[in-house]
């Protein structure tokens, strides 16, 4: 099994940044991708950004060129560095690795508030 825990949310003024941490523990060596999702209240679970094993990156249109997903593989840590945050970025953001055998995990998500 593999657990995944987030730290890094908090409150933060619009246009400020803050940067998620999600380290990986356990049977970490069949990991291959991980990514940040985000759920807003009264919505649905979107994706975020997502980084292969070998450092590929996608993200959602509405965080190009604010967020930046990265991974440190040594540390089996992933990270999401979030710039010029806006309000309708405030959801609870949550980290997912998928491992070569199919199986999907979750961390238990933390929160990020963006408001003045």
């Amino acid at each position: 099994q593999v657990q995944l825990v987030e730290s890094g949310g908090g409150l933060v003024q619009p246009g400020g940044s803050l940067r998620l941490s999600c380290a990986a523990s356990g049977r970490t060596f069949g990991i291959t991708g991980m990514g940040w999702y985000r759920q807003a209240p009264g919505k649905q679970r979107e994706v975020v950004a997502a980084i292969t094993s070998g450092g590929n990156t996608n993200y959602a249109d509405s965080v190009k060129g604010r967020f930046i997903i990265s991974r440190d593989n040594a540390k089996n840590t992933v990270y999401l560095q979030m710039n010029s945050l806006k309000p309708e970025d405030t959801a609870v953001y949550s980290c997912n690795a998928n491992d070569l055998w199919g199986r999907e995990y979750w961390g238990q998500g933390t929160q990020v508030t963006v408001s003045s």
